[in-house]
């Protein structure tokens, strides 16, 4: 799949901002099934520094600063790139069984693979997925004695879809994991932490991936849940497979129609745009996203 996506970001503040710093996610993370064709990044006003890095978590980052006093920041990410299928789509068994996968990712004193090693990270709680025992109750009934670690991640995953309602009114970026598991409802980033919370309390390693879905469905397919603006689902590792992606949002793995933009411990890492101002007062936000499937030779 060939797409085009436009993400707009639009503050405007009630007072000016004298100073500003930011951090963007707003680059696609380089990966085997993705293929960034074309990149542009405007931002008005122009900032008075502006670099192009690499988070500690190897996701593209730009870090831009205002010197100058302002009212308002328009961000415009625009991109063309190509998704292919994901390899896990092809895998043809549900794995080790859950169990197996805990006891490698523990600690040994003998040495560990690059793989093991860099999963290990996402084991442990994060400023915005804590470890807790509510979360483990959760997700027992899909992690039976024996059961294959994929079988009994996306079972997770059912559950969640089913059992929880979408409601982009009833949480804000701070609610916690709990509190999404007490109320059943929430987005896409709720449903996601509530997942890795889930997996990570079972000793298991999960990661956050943060992307866009395709905006116009397939025909005879519906929209999917979360494709009109930017959406997260989850990554989990399996010794001798690596990582695959799960989207309790939609109940199904990730496949073709997710781009994937950043991956970490939890929204806080990747969060498209994130800062600190002095001054600004109240603000309003405006976000936009559409991704959209081109032909080729557009």
């Amino acid at each position: 799949m060939r797409y085009h996506v436009l993400h707009t970001t639009e503050y405007h503040y009630s007072q000016s901002v004298q100073t500003a710093r930011h951090l963007l996610h707003l680059v696609p993370r380089p990966v085997p099934w993705q293929m960034l064709e074309r990149q542009a990044l405007r931002i008005d006003p122009e900032p008075t520094t502006r670099a192009h890095g690499i988070d500690v978590f190897g996701n593209p980052a730009d870090r831009i600063e205002f010197a100058a006093s302002h009212d308002h920041l328009r961000v415009e990410s625009e991109q063309t790139l190509t998704v292919a299928p994901r390899p896990w789509l092809a895998t043809p068994t549900d794995g080790p069984v859950w169990e197996k996968v805990r006891d490698a990712l523990d600690y040994h004193a003998s040495p560990l693979g690059d793989a093991i090693a860099g999963a290990q990270r996402m084991r442990f709680e994060s400023p915005g997925v804590r470890v807790k025992r509510e979360l483990e109750a959760y997700a027992a009934p899909s992690f039976a004695a024996g059961r294959p670690v994929i079988d009994a991640a996306r079972d997770l995953m059912r559950r969640i879809h089913a059992e929880f309602r979408y409601d982009p009114e009833a949480t804000e970026v701070g609610t916690s994991v709990v509190e999404v598991l007490e109320n059943r409802h929430g987005v896409c980033q709720d449903f996601a932490h509530l997942m890795i919370g889930c997996l990570r309390s079972l000793g298991l390693a999960a990661r956050y991936v943060s992307g866009y879905l395709r905006t116009d469905p397939l025909p005879g397919q519906a929209l999917m849940t979360g494709s009109d603006a930017s959406h997260a689902w989850v990554a989990m590792f399996v010794p001798e497979i690596g990582w695959i992606e799960f989207d309790p949002t939609n109940d199904c793995l990730a496949d073709e129609r997710h781009i994937v933009l950043a991956w970490g411990r939890d929204f806080g890492d990747v969060s498209p745009i994130r800062g600190v101002i002095q001054g600004g007062g109240e603000h309003t936000l405006k976000v936009g996203v559409t991704v959209t499937l081109v032909e080729a030779g557009n």
